[in-house]
């Protein structure tokens, strides 16, 4: 028996090729738009999670130095001056501050050292300058807890 192509709806009821290819481009569109609306959401939380951590380095003493400072090693997210001492802090967000310690990685840490090491490059005692690298982890409440020192952390 021959195939009858002419009474053929086409893959999805009545609608041509070419209406399906359109409704596939709007799915297309609307998921790009949920994931920059997603990187948006987590620019932001990051961006508040940095001015809470911020304010505890503040109020503990600290001098905020720079905030997101880029090098050419990478970027830092907080730097502060707290007695002699320049510290640079690592924040990460997520639901539970375990799950934000668990996404710090060895990698990143080398990277912020690396970036220290630079940012104490155009410091009066240069590499000699007491530092130290703290991670801060604020979990889904808004809650931080600081980790300091985490370069002597196993």
């Amino acid at each position: 028996m021959p195939l009858d192509f002419q009474s053929c709806d086409g893959p999805v009821g009545s609608d041509s090729l070419f209406d399906w290819a359109d409704r596939t481009d709007q799915i297309a569109d609307q998921l790009r738009q949920t994931k920059r609306h997603a990187a948006q959401a987590r620019y932001f939380s990051g961006l508040h999670a940095e001015d809470q951590v911020a304010r505890i380095y503040v109020s503990r003493g600290a001098k905020e130095l720079e905030r997101r400072w880029r090098g050419k090693s990478g970027e830092v997210d907080l730097i502060f001056c707290l007695g002699d001492e320049v510290v640079f802090v690592e924040v990460k967000t997520s639901k539970t501050h375990d799950r934000a310690a668990a996404r710090l990685t060895q990698r990143q840490l080398a990277r912020v050292c690396n970036a220290a090491a630079e940012y104490l490059d155009g410091m009066p005692k240069g590499g000699l300058t007491p530092m130290r690298v703290d991670a801060a982890l604020v979990d889904q409440l808004g809650q931080t807890e600081i980790l300091e020192n985490v370069l002597l952390m196993g």
